[in-house]
């Protein structure tokens, strides 16, 4: 057992003694064959639940997301997407270097949108001196912060009526839908693919889903492929995937409601400025000179922290209410005591 309260990250989560059993117990297959009962059950379940005809497990969201733009996009098109955009921002340019797709980024709004008249004047026209935009990538939750259907339902027509497709980076998906009390169908609904992580607030060891239209998914196994994301007995890692669609889902709001009290608690100290909880994030803003040693200082008091000027704080099912106390007096002693 690991004593430390970690708040470094949503992907530190461990799977539970439930999900190992239920790993332990599956019933596995060659999914390369398409035989693997327990990958096959997890890709119809979350295509029922969220809206698809189809889904597909990969072992990371980074290689989900980039096989969904290779498959809308051939080598010279163009993905529109936000600067801060985990695709673009986060994986390593792979678009661009394994794809051949050209990103255009735009900058975020402060509240994660991206200004749509922006996006308009963005898509390029059709002259050979041009890239071909085909894409538009969005994202939710983006920075922890839970866009509302309103603003995707004037994207989605914008990209309808200027010929895009659709994707959505929907890693932590399901915080955005318990943060606007909405189904995730419903955040998924007009997308022509999303990407749902089954790690991060949904506690599996690992292991992403990338949904769409039947032929699109079947485009997208041969980007798997390419990409070295196929599998064999993968459906020990899909049970896991099973077990927290099943029973973690609904739980989430425990984490927004963990991270609510720790921006709260934080708030109260000198020296912090606390920025309002997003999802299960909290940013918090730390003068330069109390970084030093502050990393140490915290984990010799049993909480994990990535420190920085501006410092993020995620809650997790790995982190109950007695951690977030925890975790509020060690910040306490260090910028009262010090």
């Amino acid at each position: 057992m690991n004593p430390v309260v970690d708040l470094r990250s949503d992907t530190v989560t461990r799977p539970g003694a439930a999900m190992r059993r239920a790993m332990a117990e599956a019933e596995v297959g060659d999914d390369v064959f398409g035989d693997d009962p327990t990958v096959n059950r997890l890709q119809a379940r979350a295509a029922e639940m969220l809206g698809f005809e189809a889904a597909l497990l990969f072992p990371t969201g980074t290689q989900s997301n980039l096989a969904a733009l290779m498959t809308h996009c051939g080598r010279g098109d163009e993905v529109i997407l936000g600067q801060e955009a985990h695709t673009y921002r986060y994986e390593a340019g792979g678009g661009a270097v394994l794809g051949s797709i050209q990103p255009q980024p735009l900058a975020n709004r402060p509240d994660g949108t991206l200004d749509l008249a922006e996006v308009e004047a963005a898509i390029k026209p059709d002259d050979s001196h041009f890239a071909r935009t085909r894409l538009l990538a969005l994202e939710n939750t983006i920075g922890g912060k839970a866009i509302g259907r309103p603003w995707f339902d004037e994207a989605l027509a914008l990209a309808k009526r200027r010929g895009l497709a659709t994707h959505l980076d929907g890693a932590r998906l399901f915080n955005a839908a318990a943060k606007l009390d909405l189904a995730a169908r419903e955040l998924c609904r007009g997308f022509d693919s999303v990407s749902v992580c089954l790690s991060k607030g949904l506690g599996a060891p690992a292991g992403t889903l990338l949904l769409g239209g039947a032929a699109f998914i079947g485009r997208a196994k041969r980007a798997r492929k390419m990409l070295g994301g196929t599998m064999r007995q993968s459906g020990v890692l899909a049970a896991a995937g099973l077990y927290a669609l099943e029973h973690n889902v609904a739980r989430i709001a425990e984490d927004h409601a963990n991270a609510d009290r720790l921006a709260a608690g934080l708030a109260q100290l000198p020296g912090l400025q606390v920025e309002p909880a997003r999802t299960n994030m909290v940013f918090v803003h730390v003068p330069a000179g109390k970084l030093a040693g502050l990393s140490e200082y915290f984990l010799g008091h049993g909480i994990a922290v990535l420190p920085g000027s501006r410092m993020r704080l995620v809650t997790h099912l790995d982190v109950d209410r007695a951690g977030i106390e925890q975790a509020i007096r060690v910040f306490a002693a260090y910028f009262r005591g010090r």
